[in-house]
């Protein structure tokens, strides 16, 4: 038995794995080792997880792969050690990497390529079948995170603001959302995670793709990416995405990549399915 875990700071997906197939899921909140102490982590693994998992599944030979923002080079012993503890598993057992190394292996499986995540941030590395051998600094929305949904809301917000998004956008825009241009400076200003407000936009974006002025914020957003993350690595042209921002604007993604000579080899929303074909090359089952 394998349980998968893609975890971020506001949820954590876990997945029940049996012979290579999912035969359980459910979310607990994020857990994020880099702004949880431990303490915390092992509250929400006893009210929020453990209370879901049947005994045949917290048997001896379970093993659990956990990919979550936060697990830092010094955070991964903290982490597996918890999961270890709250599981009565050996440290072996117990795999713990960054979302990063994740989305590596779902995209690229045991082969080498460029691995990118897309969604409320952005990030990318260089992939080497087995480790990232390079990684550009995405930096965060206001220094870079060039492709993410932050951006492009940045963007958007620009946009809409200055007049360059023409006024009837900007009109539907503060309609369908209820807002005002003081509702959007305070959101971004004065409130906290104007990321994940930011990002908000990308579902807006989405709905109403068919607009000129709004394919080419997306196009320029991910040109942007491949500029400044991609190009950079000079080394290889096969790459691949996860991420609700690369999944909803995959055909225009794909477009940019293939204009800037790169192979896709698959976009996904969530690294969950390329995980699984990476665990069951490796049979664990």
């Amino acid at each position: 038995m394998l349980i998968i875990a893609d975890s971020g700071s506001t949820k954590t997906d876990w997945f029940v794995v049996k012979n290579n197939e999912i035969i359980r899921t459910f979310r607990s909140q994020g857990i994020n080792p880099f702004h949880q102490d431990a303490h915390e982590i092992r509250h929400t693994l006893n009210e929020e997880v453990l209370g879901k998992m049947s005994e045949d599944i917290l048997s001896p030979d379970l093993k659990i792969a956990f990919y979550g923002s936060g697990c830092t080079v010094e955070k991964i012993p903290v982490m597996q050690q918890i999961l270890a503890d709250e599981f009565s598993l050996p440290l072996q057992n117990v795999e713990v990497a960054g979302d990063l190394l994740g989305a590596a292996r779902a995209v690229c499986g045991h082969e080498s390529g460029i691995a990118c995540i897309l969604g409320t941030g952005a990030n990318s590395c260089l992939y080497d079948g087995k480790d990232i051998t390079s990684n550009i600094p995405p930096l965060g929305y206001i220094l870079g995170d060039e492709g993410s949904g932050a951006v492009l809301g940045k963007r958007f917000m620009n946009g809409i603001f200055k007049g360059w998004i023409p006024e009837r956008i900007k009109t539907m825009y503060l309609e369908e959302t209820n807002q005002t241009y003081s509702n959007v400076i305070s959101k971004v200003y004065t409130q906290p995670l104007a990321n994940r407000y930011l990002a908000t936009v990308s579902k807006f974006v989405g709905a109403h793709i068919e607009e000129k002025s709004l394919q080419k914020l997306v196009k320029d957003n991910f040109s942007d990416f491949m500029k400044y993350n991609i190009l950079p690595y000079n080394e290889i042209r096969k790459i691949g995405f996860v991420g609700s921002v690369a999944s909803v604007f995959s055909d225009i993604l794909t477009e940019v990549c293939n204009e800037y000579g790169f192979e896709v080899s698959r976009i996904d929303q969530s690294p969950v399915a390329g995980l699984l074909d990476y665990y069951s090359k490796l049979n664990v089952k």
